[in-house]
């Protein structure tokens, strides 16, 4: 029952992943400075968790060394501060279909790094190992499909009119655009896979994802703070009023930066940072049906390809890590083999 959790944690966070997008996207559009929305929602999710974090871990949180803290002052710096703020920079100079697909790019990115890092077991002759780096190439290829396949035939609209009335916005999107935006784009991206190994080496360090959620807040609200003072300098980019905008800060600061980066940290502590990382594909899949019955959009038949795609992509990388788990336990309970063998029907093989 406790793996579900994880399962069930990962989906929560993509679905609130996909709405904060959605909202951020209506937000910057009324005039919503990212610099100033970053340090809001920072400021709220830290001040929100730290009763929490201090009463509940009172007794299991570690001293916090200088080491640690440091640590910790990186993965703000990456999962945050640089990652946001790149990334709402790279979308005034290209369309957001675009920059949806470049996102795609972080499973495989921290499934490379991981390796490389020998934080994930990947022995490509086996069957497992196979089947997480074919499942990698499919959830990339599906999602590519689903958001840039629009041509063939057009399904009907669940609803008849929009539920929620767009905002139009007019960009030119020229060659220098596109390749200024997607570089922005493609570096916020690599910062977030760079978070999401860092996070697996520092909830080692700090078991205490309360706490450790609390400090990234912290330091993202500080760090972002600095960067304001050479962007957002007028004051009235600062004011709140009851607005949507107002709504975004505080739903994004709530869900986002307080319960899903604690669940975030939570799963990639126990799970690493390549199970986290695979579930990214899915915001595609939930943002497109959002759309769908919000504003009446209708999908192609490259959409339910595409989705078929990374859903299977998605089930080989956890056919392949459940493979992985089941062996580390069966070694950690003096019941494997060497070279992370299995046994089979009295005899020892290593192709599971």
């Amino acid at each position: 029952m406790e793996g579900c959790n994880y399962y069930l944690a990962m989906v929560v966070a993509q679905v609130s992943f996909g709405v904060t997008s959605i909202l951020t996207k209506f937000s910057l559009l009324q005039g919503l400075d990212p610099v100033v929305f970053v340090v809001y929602r920072h400021v709220l999710a830290m001040l929100l968790l730290a009763p929490f974090a201090y009463f509940i871990e009172r007794k299991q949180r570690p001293e916090l060394s200088i080491s640690v803290a440091a640590k910790i002052f990186l993965l703000a710096l990456f999962g945050t501060t640089i990652h946001l703020n790149v990334y709402y920079a790279g979308l005034s100079y290209i369309p957001p279909t675009v920059a949806c697909a470049l996102g795609n790019v972080v499973p495989s990115l921290t499934f490379v790094m991981a390796v490389l890092l020998r934080m994930e077991k990947l022995k490509i002759k086996s069957r497992r190992g196979k089947a997480k780096v074919f499942g990698t190439l499919i959830c990339v290829i599906g999602s590519l499909i689903f958001t840039f396949w629009k041509e063939g035939y057009l399904f009907k609209a669940f609803v008849e009119k929009p539920l929620i009335k767009a905002y139009n916005s007019e960009m030119k999107h020229g060659k220098e655009n596109w390749i200024k935006g997607s570089a922005l784009i493609l570096t916020s991206h690599i910062a977030w896979s760079s978070w999401l190994i860092l996070q697996a080496i520092v909830s080692k360090a700090y078991p205490a994802p309360l706490s450790l959620t609390t400090l990234i807040c912290f330091f993202a609200s500080l760090q972002s703070s600095f960067v304001a003072l050479f962007f957002s300098r007028d004051q009235a980019s600062w004011r709140l009023e009851w607005d949507l905008k107002l709504l975004t800060i505080v739903y994004s600061g709530v869900v986002v930066s307080a319960l899903v980066y604690y669940l975030q940290t939570w799963c990639i502590r126990h799970k690493g940072p390549v199970f986290a990382a695979m579930f990214s594909p899915l915001q595609v899949i939930i943002v497109a049906i959002f759309s769908a019955i919000a504003f009446a959009e209708r999908l192609h038949l490259g959409s339910l390809i595409g989705a078929f795609l990374i859903i299977v992509g998605l089930y080989c990388v956890l056919w392949g890590k459940n493979k992985d788990n089941a062996i580390a336990d069966l070694n950690l309970n003096g019941k494997g083999v060497p070279n992370g063998g299995i046994s089979v029907n009295g005899r020892y093989s290593d192709e599971a």
